[in-house]
Formats: C-alpha cells, sequence, structure tokens
C-alpha cells in the first residue's frame, strides 16, 4: 500500500511539474534575431530567427520583439499578438515575394472575431511579385498598424493591396493605421465588412501608386461596409485617390489631407463623403459625384485640377 501511494504521489508530482512546463513554454515576451534560431525557446538570450516561429511560442497578448535589423519572415495569427519591428536597435523586414506578409485570422479558433493585433516598427516587402497583399486581416477584432512601410504588392483582384481588410462577419470591426507609407501597390488601403462594418482611422498615412494613374489603381478603396477618416493624409497617383465601391454602406470623412495627382482624387461613388481642411491638387478631377454627395466646409484648397467637380454640386458648410 505505501509503495502504491508513493508511485501515485509521484506520477501526480511529475504529471504537475509537466504541466506547468508546458504552461510556461509561452512567455509573455518573446524575441527575434537575425542569427537566431527557431529551436530557441526565442528569449532575449537565445531569440529565435523568424516571426512565425516566434509566435508558436508567444502567450496570448504578448510581444515579439526585434533584437537587430533583419528579414524574419511572413506570419499568420490566430491570437491577440503585438510584432514589433523595435524602432532603434532594428526594424523588422518581411519580405513576402508572391504571397502575403501578415495575415489576421482568427475564424477557426473557439472565439472568433476577438483578437487585436497590432504590427508595429515593419517593413513588409512584396518584391513587386504580383501575389499577395502586405497584411489580409480576414477575421478577428481590431487591427493596429503603426509606423510601417509597405511596398511591392503589384497584383489585381483580391490581391496587390498594402493593407487589405476583407471581414464577413456580423459584428463592427475597427482598424487603425497610423503614421505609415504605402508605395507601389495597385490598392494601397482596402476596406471592407460584408455583413456589417468596419471603422477606419487613417493618420499620417502616406500612398502612392505603382505608376502615374495607372488604370485600376486606389489608393483608398471603401468597399461595402467600409468606413474611414483620413486625417493628415497624402495620397497621390492613382487612378482614383480615394475610392467608393461600396454604394450607400460606405464613406470617407477626410480632415486635413491632401489629394495629389490622380485622376479622379475622391470618386464619391453612391457615399456621402465630407472633407475639411484639405487640399485637392493636379488631379484631372478633384471630386466627383456622379450618385453621390460631398459636404465640406469653407477651408479646402482646389489648384491644378482640370476640373475641381464633376456631376453634381458640392454641398458648403460655413461656420460664420
Amino acid at each position: 500500500m505505501n509503495k502504491f501511494r508513493l508511485f501515485r504521489f509521484l506520477a501526480i508530482a511529475i504529471f504537475t511539474l509537466a504541466f506547468a512546463s508546458l504552461a510556461n513554454a509561452q512567455a509573455t515576451r518573446t524575441w527575434v534575431s537575425g542569427v537566431g534560431d527557431d529551436v530557441n525557446p526565442c528569449s532575449r538570450t537565445a531569440p529565435c530567427k523568424t516571426y512565425a516561429g516566434a509566435i508558436s511560442k508567444t502567450a496570448d497578448k504578448g510581444e515579439i520583439s526585434t533584437l537587430d535589423p533583419g528579414g524574419f519572415g511572413t506570419v499568420t495569427t490566430t491570437k491577440n499578438i503585438t510584432i514589433d519591428g523595435t524602432n532603434g536597435a532594428g526594424f523588422g523586414s518581411i519580405l513576402a515575394s508572391g504571397t502575403s506578409g501578415v495575415i489576421v485570422n482568427d475564424s477557426l479558433t473557439a472565439t472568433p472575431n476577438t483578437i487585436v493585433v497590432t504590427l508595429r516598427h515593419l517593413s513588409i516587402n512584396g518584391a513587386s511579385t504580383t501575389a499577395g497583399s502586405g497584411i489580409r486581416f480576414i477575421a478577428g477584432k481590431a487591427l493596429i498598424v503603426e509606423d510601417c512601410v509597405i511596398s511591392g504588392f503589384t497584383g489585381t483582384g483580391s490581391v496587390g493591396r498594402g493593407i487589405s481588410v476583407e471581414l464577413t462577419s456580423s459584428a463592427p470591426k475597427n482598424v487603425f493605421v497610423k503614421d505609415t507609407n504605402i508605395t507601389n501597390c495597385t490598392v494601397g488601403i482596402r476596406l471592407g465588412q460584408t455583413s456589417s462594418f468596419v471603422a477606419a482611422v487613417l493618420d499620417n498615412v502616406n500612398i502612392d501608386a505603382v505608376g502615374d494613374q495607372v488604370a485600376g489603381t486606389t489608393g483608398v478603396e471603401l468597399a461595402a461596409g467600409g468606413f474611414a477618416v483620413i486625417r493628415d493624409s497624402v495620397i497621390s497617383r492613382f487612378q482614383n485617390g480615394i475610392n467608393n465601391t461600396g454604394g450607400a454602406n460606405s464613406g470617407a470623412r477626410v480632415i486635413g489631407s491632401t489629394l495629389f495627382s490622380n485622376a479622379t482624387g475622391i470618386n464619391a461613388g453612391a457615399s456621402a463623403a465630407q472633407i475639411s481642411s484639405s487640399s485637392l491638387l493636379g488631379n484631372s478631377t478633384g471630386i466627383a459625384l456622379a450618385g453621390g454627395s460631398a459636404t465640406t466646409g469653407c477651408d479646402n484648397f482646389f489648384a491644378g485640377n482640370s476640373a475641381d467637380i464633376s456631376g453634381g454640386v458640392l454641398t458648403n458648410k460655413c461656420v460664420q
């Protein structure tokens, strides 16, 4: 009996220790390095090699930090996570030739449409290939992009987007993009949610085209369910700087921004756009209103456009 009890005690102890070891396998903060190895625990002194290797060893709501400059590979996340390229000591690079750089998708988890993902200080480069997008937001609660550089996604259709928001769930979602440059992409940012709406704030975002007014290119596309506040941003050289393709179930609020050298600066589509303290410069058409409307304060500046307004009348709301 004593031997049996001792055996039982040892078995429980071993199980408890094994469970504790498994629980501790995921750290709140992990690290990657250009000279790391994914067999490592991803600690600061034994970092991993890739973001994909580190994410499996990072706890939910944890953070992956970057020790030094390097290329750390594409990654898909199904949990709350912050991936920080760590401006200063290093700047995290993701080369996504022929694929997407970062995919956010918790649709197959036990709690879908709940994760919040933050991407900070990252360079995501598509190498001018025609497949994939920089960031794809497929399912989750919120996407936050700060101080990133996204370039070289030149495909068409459902690819070729710097940031592609393609949600289908019925709950509202949020997207925040701040201090970010998006260049050489067919579509800079595409916002859409087929079953509800996605609200985006684009703050100090510079979006420049794959060429000069190339057909089919768009700086910010507002598909069905896509609503955006675009503040202190520059959008240049697209066929459509801001393009509403979602009808009345989408729209833009443009504040303190510049639409420069586009074929159409703002194509309101069937939406109601609001514009204040903004400049529309050197576009073929500043604002196109066929089927839609635009309301403005008295503080916008139009110069060098072949036509400032087409297809309708701009509604002025001047507060004296």
